[in-house]
């Protein structure tokens, strides 16, 4: 006869909190599952009851916590952060948890209350790319003649290749960031650009701003996408918690 899997408890995020709310129910892994708080002072955890286990993170998994952490920002707008996976053993641990953490937390509330973050991902178009490239007429005739040789260009040059278009790249990237980034950044509390995660992608940032001024950094963000529009595409999203802009590590090895 197997025995039944222990459960866990699964932390969703912190918030400025001391009352009990309904945060309504989660599906993990197809089985609903209800968010509680788990309280200390005026902060609290938003956590669920899970199978206690490693969750790995899957696109169902990151999507299962996302969705959590927006339904807590429906109905609460001081929410901290907490990376995904972390489950603990029980409720007590994560209240013994949240009362070391209690101090950085009372740092951050006020930081963050009533803040949202924004996301930005910049893509250039092939076709400007293209174009761009076109103008550089080393670069081009290199290109050209490796693409000529396909796999029998030689080591050196496809190294060459490499050296220059991670210049043509970051040239574009830093023209990317005075005409994009530098006037959402004037709109915003606080900006952070992040590593690019692909080579078309010109520029990945973060913007902290005030919820209720949502609406005109989104109008914003059109004003200038309409001056580029020829040229890249816009992937614009949130509203998401502070993630770039909170630094809580949870000792995770200690639970």
């Amino acid at each position: 006869m197997s025995q039944k899997a222990k459960n866990g408890i699964y932390m969703v995020c912190g918030i400025q909190s001391e009352e009990k709310e309904d945060y309504g129910t989660i599906k993990v892994e197809g089985v609903a599952k209800k968010l509680f708080t788990i309280p200390y002072k005026d902060a609290s955890i938003v956590a669920m009851e899970v199978p206690m286990k490693v969750y790995p993170p899957n696109k169902d998994n990151l999507m299962m916590h996302q969705k959590a952490v927006s339904q807590v920002m429906k109905k609460n707008s001081t929410v901290i952060p907490v990376s995904f996976g972390n489950v603990f053993h029980s409720k007590g641990d994560v209240k013994v948890l949240l009362e070391n953490l209690y101090p950085q937390f009372q740092k951050l509330f006020p930081e963050i209350k009533g803040k949202i973050e924004v996301g930005l991902k910049v893509l250039g178009k092939q076709e400007w790319l293209d174009s761009q490239i076109s103008k550089n007429p080393k670069l081009s005739k290199i290109r050209s003649q490796v693409a000529d040789k396909s796999k029998a260009a030689n080591y050196y040059e496809r190294i060459e290749i490499g050296g220059m278009a991670k210049e043509f790249f970051m040239a574009l990237g830093q023209e990317v960031q005075q005409g994009v980034f530098r006037p959402l950044e004037n709109l915003a509390v606080a900006a952070k650009i992040n590593e690019p995660l692909t080579e078309k992608m010109l520029l990945n940032a973060a913007f902290l701003i005030d919820k209720e001024k949502e609406e005109e950094f989104d109008r914003k963000v059109n004003e200038v996408y309409e001056k580029w529009e020829n040229r890249v595409d816009f992937n614009y999203s949130g509203p998401w918690p502070a993630y770039n802009f909170v630094n809580i590590r949870l000792k995770v090895e200690d639970k």
